[in-house]
């Protein structure tokens, strides 16, 4: 994989630093995409170049468009015309009852956790030849019910199914596309649920493995992935969890 260029949205902080900092220590370049936290982000810059690799941050927000074209215009700039690895990892949404949810919450979770895989795809697959990857980062939720978090886990579930179609039609160009859904993750995400040390006590005495998946786990299976080890892997979704969604 020396050698070899991916950009990851959300890349400075949890699962998508963990991811880009393995990539980099296959000596894969890197480029981070962020929003909102500078300081994060150039820290993530500077953790992944110590491992001999390139790296630089874009700024973007990748639920909206004009963004997104301008994120890949920002990449052609800094001389980077090839990706081989695409990885959609970024996030958000809101944490409310489905009675209290407006469709300004529906739109935003939707744009960035969904939507947003499709105008990578259409943007990054002019750029990518034979052998790239995209993967898109889901989680439970898109096949569990959990308190309050009905609209992102619509938005997970409509992402796992987008990987499946573009999968049926990205297939031919010889580009793979899957999805990697993460267990319970004590990520600055779940620091937003007022209920975080309950859901991580439970999760931990359920899974089989008897411990918390951790980013450094999501990030080994992201790098089989982009590998060529996972060349037939395609349209699917790999769950790490050490067993936790086994058990009902």
């Amino acid at each position: 994989m020396q050698g070899k260029t991916a950009l990851i949205t959300g890349g400075s902080r949890g699962i998508g630093r963990a991811i880009a900092l393995r990539l980099a220590e296959c000596g894969v370049n890197i480029i981070v995409n962020f929003v909102r936290h500078r300081s994060d982000a150039d820290q993530a810059v500077e953790a992944i170049k110590a491992k001999g690799v390139q790296c630089f941050a874009v700024k973007a927000n990748i639920a909206d468009e004009i963004h997104v074209a301008q994120l890949f215009e920002s990449i052609k700039e800094h001389g980077v015309e090839h990706l081989d690895i695409v990885v959609s990892n970024a996030a958000s949404g809101v944490l409310k009852p489905a009675m209290e949810l407006t469709p300004r919450h529906w739109d935003w979770a939707m744009n960035i956790n969904a939507r947003a895989l499709l105008s990578l795809t259409q943007h990054a697959l002019p750029m990518m030849g034979e052998g790239g990857r995209i993967i898109a980062i889901s989680s439970m939720g898109s096949v569990r019910a959990i308190p309050d978090y009905t609209v992102v886990g619509a938005s997970k579930a409509a992402l796992e199914s987008l990987v499946r179609h573009l999968a049926v039609e990205i297939g031919p160009k010889k580009i793979t596309i899957n999805t990697l859904s993460a267990g319970v993750v004590d990520t600055d995400a779940l620091k937003k649920f007022p209920n975080r040390e309950k859901i991580l006590e439970a999760a931990e005495q359920r899974t089989p493995l008897g411990r918390l998946t951790t980013p450094e786990d999501v990030a080994d299976v992201a790098l089989f992935l982009c590998s060529d080890l996972a060349s037939m892997v395609h349209g699917q979704v790999v769950v790490v969890d050490g067993g936790y969604a086994i058990q009902g």
